[in-house]
């Protein structure tokens, strides 16, 4: 039996979900077809461009672009109950946010998070379940796939991956173990043996916490930093990665409140803010970073406008312009929105807008942040918000059916 994917007491195993709606099908084999369901996919969406909004913009509005469909690839548990049978595949509507079902990619365990290489031939799967892994899943041009192996993390319940700007390190943060890993990435996108690990020793855990629970890791703009997000231990981490050996060297870490949880963060483009989710204590905080240093220096937590009661807020995501900040927030089912003030350095609460689903694990912006997709885990839909000049936020179309979504890639 698969472990729940965070151990008690973190809050995202829940109380039991709704029956979730019927999975994509699954195809025989290691093979899909990601280009034939763009041509399906186009030809099928229908339905005139999202409108702006009236109001006056504070930002000027993205120039139309001609029709396209694009892929949307989903991530699930493949051993709970109704969960997905490996990496879903779907292809979007640029203009409307209209998903249209694939096949699924089969041959992946637990992958509920997923992370895109820069070169677009690639894409990376956590193995969230006792025995950590990875997995890399080649996508070839002809829109063929091809599983090209899975490599353990050293650790237990890897929760969160990213790929590192050079292309050549896959990061990796094990919920359970409360442990970073690092692994080569060869020319053709498969995986080498593991040429780090480092388990969070200190400071203690948290107020109710009974270890360390390495959350995420991400590389900072700069590209010089790592940094490791523990909501075990109250803790970001930063490490300098040596691009050579593939070795992590701590520089520095943060201290947030005793007992906030902080989960995800994400960083300005500027690259000298970041916005970090603190799922305990329903706070967004604001932090600084330096560049030279690899120094994160966290602010008071920001309201996330949803109550006194702990909304348990999942992941923080900016506009490519760094106008606007989104936050997932599972408990009240709610998305809020701040405007970006102080060259990044501040938000201003603007409003929250109701999900449409249940229990939001992830949100994810096309790559031209004109649509946030939002990964409805226990009512096993994604849905969509066209993003008005304004930052505003609407919703398009239906829910769509995706077993147990828990992360939503665009591809650009």
């Amino acid at each position: 039996m698969k472990p729940s994917p965070h151990p008690s007491p973190h809050p995202s195993s829940g109380p039991e979900r709704p029956a979730p709606a019927p999975g994509l099908p699954a195809l025989p084999g290691r093979r899909g077809f990601l280009g034939g369901l763009l041509a399906t996919a186009a030809a099928a969406a229908a339905g005139p461009a999202l409108a702006a909004p009236a109001h006056a913009s504070a930002r000027p509005a993205a120039a139309p672009s001609p029709r396209a469909t694009r892929p949307l690839l989903l991530g699930t548990y493949t051993s709970e109950a109704g969960g997905g049978t490996g990496i879903g595949t779907a292809a979007y509507d640029t203009a409307t946010g209209a998903i249209t079902p694939g096949p699924v990619i089969t041959g992946v365990d637990n992958p509920s998070y997923l992370a895109l290489h820069p070169s677009g031939s690639t894409v990376y799967a956590v193995a969230e379940q006792e025995a950590g892994a990875v997995t890399a899943v080649g996508l070839a041009p002809d829109g063929t796939y091809e599983v090209l192996g899975s490599r353990s993390t050293g650790g237990s319940g890897t929760t969160h991956l990213s790929v590192h700007p050079s292309g050549r390190w896959l990061l990796s943060a094990d919920y359970g173990s409360g442990s970073v890993a690092v692994h080569p990435i060869a020319e053709d996108g498969s995986l080498g043996e593991r040429t780090d690990l480092v388990t969070h020793s200190s400071p203690p855990p948290g107020p109710g916490q009974g270890g360390p629970h390495a959350h995420q890791i991400v590389t900072a703009p700069d590209g010089g930093h790592v940094l490791a997000v523990d909501l075990g231990t109250d803790t970001v981490y930063t490490y300098a990665l040596d691009e050579s050996a593939g070795t992590l060297t701590e520089v520095s870490r943060a201290a947030l409140a005793p007992g906030s949880g902080p989960r995800h963060l994400a960083f300005h483009p500027g690259g000298r803010s970041a916005y970090l989710a603190c799922e305990l204590d329903n706070t967004l905080v604001v932090c600084a970073y330096d560049p030279a240093t690899g120094a994160l220096t966290p602010g008071p937590g920001q309201s996330t406008g949803t109550g006194s009661a702990t909304g348990y807020p999942s992941q923080p995501v900016v506009t490519g312009d760094g106008a606007y900040v989104y936050l997932a927030n599972r408990g009240p089912n709610s998305l809020t929105r701040y405007a970006v003030e102080d060259g990044g350095a501040a938000v201003r609460l603007l409003d929250t807008v109701p999900v449409g689903g249940d229990w939001p694990r992830q949100l994810a912006l096309s790559p031209d942040s004109s649509l946030l997709f939002a990964a409805n885990q226990r009512s096993s839909t994604v849905t969509v918000f066209g993003v008005g000049p304004d930052g505003s936020l609407t919703a398009v179309g239906d829910p769509f059916p995706a077993p147990v979504a828990v992360c939503v890639l665009p591809l650009p």
